[in-house]
């Protein structure tokens, strides 16, 4: 039986949304730390487009505080948990998408401090994450229809994130896991896509607010942290790929009460990370890396591994 012209369009609108859902799954970032590493961050979603995203990484390593601190030998060991939400859209006619990140955090860190054992263990709620994200080039605003057929050559595209000061945080003690200071960073990313290859490179800059209660009604200001990453990307299908990922960040230095402390950041991390869309609601992300250069901060391995759902509103 042959098909009519009614029920070949309908079959084959229904098969391009399926091909756009799929495609939105692919891009949503695993990262929620400061070290980020996020391949296919600018890449183009169709509009009126929901994901939720459930994300756990465990991450584990040595801890180096400021030199001039009594502190040895630490290391230290986070799990995180987190929750996001992102909802596509048109902003002035470019592809565009804002989201919500709100993370759960287990930690523990152990060392020396003066000499003697010591170690602190945490739960709670870190810093959320609003954040903003415009295609500026090479990604119009688009259907499902349109996002089915569309090629990526060239992208701009640009971001705001903004980490409002809600997490859990104790003036009495050094390490918490929130922050008690407003953190934004604007970033700024480049995507040129040739064949089954996507290169891309990024930059930003987090800036921060001063912590004026920082441990007992101290004020400590930090610098801010420019960072740069990039990722190669091979498609093995709209569906599957795997990207290879770096970065370099700097800066970060605190001073406290007027004394600057000698933590200078110069950090640089490398991993990997897959993804795969295995229907048009469902995908799956995995991501490994670790510290490929430390001087401050911590020096982890970390894996990750997250869920992606979506569904498209009319």
């Amino acid at each position: 039986m042959v098909p009519s012209g009614k029920h070949w369009r309908h079959a084959a609108h229904h098969r391009l949304r399926l091909i756009a859902l799929s495609l939105a799954l692919q891009v949503m970032p695993l990262s929620v730390s400061a070290q980020e590493l996020t391949p296919g961050a600018y890449w183009p979603l169709p509009v009126r487009i929901n994901i939720v995203t459930f994300v756990n990484s465990v991450n584990w390593g040595d801890v180096t505080f400021d030199p001039a601190l009594p502190t040895e030998n630490s290391r230290g060991t986070i799990d995180t948990v987190a929750i996001a939400y992102t909802r596509t859209l048109s902003i002035a006619g470019r592809s565009a998408n804002i989201g919500l990140q709100i993370p759960i955090l287990v930690g523990h860190v152990e060392g020396l401090y003066l000499g003697v054992p010591t170690e602190r263990d945490q739960f709670g709620a870190g810093d959320p994450r609003l954040s903003l994200g415009v295609n500026l080039y090479g990604a119009p605003a688009m259907t499902r229809q349109d996002q089915a057929t569309y090629r990526m050559r060239t992208i701009v595209g640009a971001s705001l994130t903004v980490a409002p000061p809600l997490g859990q945080y104790d003036n009495s003690k050094l390490l918490n896991l929130g922050s008690n200071r407003w953190a934004m960073k604007p970033e700024i990313g480049l995507s040129r896509a040739a064949g089954r290859w996507i290169v891309e490179v990024m930059a930003g800059i987090w800036v921060f607010t001063d912590n004026r209660d920082f441990s007992g009604g101290h004020t400590r200001k930090q610098d801010p942290i420019a960072s740069v990453q990039g990722h190669v990307t091979y498609r093995f299908s709209p569906r599957v790929w795997l990207a290879g990922d770096a970065n370099f960040y700097r800066g970060g230095q605190t001073t406290v009460d007027g004394v600057t402390h000698l933590d200078l950041q110069r950090n640089a991390r490398i991993g990997w990370t897959f993804s795969w869309a295995f229907d048009q609601h469902h995908a799956i992300r995995a991501s490994v890396s670790r510290g490929a250069y430390t001087t401050i901060g911590g020096d982890f391995t970390s894996v990750a591994v997250g869920y992606n759902y979506a569904w498209a509103r009319e």
